[in-house]
């Protein structure tokens, strides 16, 4: 019976501590995973000293323009919209001072893919009658975060309820100002390229020192059945990044002509049901929500950035045997949101309000080992 309990109360961890912040369209949330790794059916049971390391795969692809709440239909039925395709893989190492304290490391490796019509020959069939859609990239590893998380009490005294706080630092080791070709047509129709920076949304990093702060807590309702929640900030003060936008523009925006670097936002709530049938197993059903504010909590929200939020319903299953936890998770998006930015704002007709393409759903694995 305690290993089963053992069992839920570790489930609950790997999906608290492994959840990452991964954007689901062209929201710019950079891809970063939580203070600390996934844990382990063992975890509870280790000694000081132990060392854990992890890797989390994360997939989604964008394609729905919303307004505000408002899906842009037409934009999929006129082929006009942005695709973008992410693969993304968190790598992560974990050491544990003692049951309460733990220190992580956590560093992103992205493959990114955004496909479009508007950034190239543009959108109206007088300008691209053709239709064609040209794709830009961008490859490499992401922010690195460092950070630490402490319980308030002892997981092994007191294994029914706990909650941990979470400080960390995000520091910009990726590459915020990657570029690639874009396609254009001179008067004549011929087809060059210019070369310049990839959208917001594919960038690797934000160009930012960021800290975030972070609570987990699990709680028993049953032998089997335990609830869980988490929620996680990123606190990005710098302003904007320098690079510009649109290089080749003789009359950059003043406000929007370069990247901002905003802040984040991710809160997760759910339960967790050990299966009784198949000892280490555990399904998993809740709610999520992420996104970018438009107002920055500290600092300057000036720049370019698509601000808003997804909400989403997250099934998953995880399994744990000895030393190893395997978690996967699907959130699916249920509402979507792109609220006005900071530039919108500043309409005096209140009019301006742009769009942001997001995905239905985000593919979440999650492997960690310890040793």
């Amino acid at each position: 019976m305690k290993t089963i309990f053992t069992v839920v109360l570790a489930t609950a961890y790997i999906l608290i501590f492994n959840t990452a912040t991964s954007a689901q369209g062209c929201i710019a949330v950079r891809h970063m995973s939580c203070a600390a790794p996934a844990g382990s059916a063992d975890y509870f049971k280790q000694r000081t000293g132990h060392w854990q390391v992890s890797a989390g795969y994360r997939f989604f692809r964008s394609y729905k323009h919303f307004v505000g709440d408002a899906e842009q239909k037409q934009r999929v039925e006129q082929g006009t919209n942005v695709i973008n395709v992410s693969h993304a893989l968190d790598l992560g190492i974990t050491y544990m001072v003692n049951q309460r304290l733990s220190f992580s490391v956590n560093l992103p490796v992205q493959a990114n893919d955004r496909s479009s019509l508007y950034e190239h020959y543009g959108n109206a069939l007088a300008q691209n009658p053709g239709q064609k859609r040209f794709h830009t990239t961008s490859k490499g590893i992401g922010d690195i975060r460092i950070s630490g998380s402490y319980w308030l009490v002892n997981p092994v005294k007191l294994p029914k309820a706990n909650l941990a706080v979470g400080l960390g630092v995000k520091l910009p080791t990726g590459n915020f100002a990657a570029t690639d070709n874009f396609h254009k047509l001179t008067k004549e129709g011929q087809d060059y390229t210019i070369n310049k920076p990839v959208d917001q949304s594919i960038q690797l990093g934000d160009g930012g020192v960021g800290a975030s702060v972070e609570l987990q807590g699990y709680a028993s309702l049953s032998k089997t059945l335990t609830a869980y929640a988490n929620g996680f900030y990123l606190f990005n003060p710098c302003e904007t990044n320098g690079v510009v936008r649109s290089p080749e523009s003789t009359t950059p925006d003043l406000v929007t002509g370069t990247f901002s670097v905003a802040d984040q936002f991710a809160a997760r709530v759910g339960l967790s049901q050990s299966i009784k049938a198949v000892p280490g197993l555990a399904i998993m059903l809740g709610g999520r929500v992420e996104g970018v504010p438009a107002i920055d909590a500290f600092g300057g929200s000036s720049g370019f950035r698509r601000p808003g939020y997804i909400v989403s319903v997250e099934p998953g299953l995880s399994y744990m045997r000895h030393k190893t936890s395997v978690a996967a998770t699907v959130p699916i998006a249920v509402y979507r949101n792109r609220i006005t930015s900071y530039a919108d704002r500043l309409d005096p007709l209140g009019l301006k309000h742009g769009d942001a393409a997001f995905a239905d759903y985000l593919v979440s694995i999650n492997l960690s080992r310890w040793f």
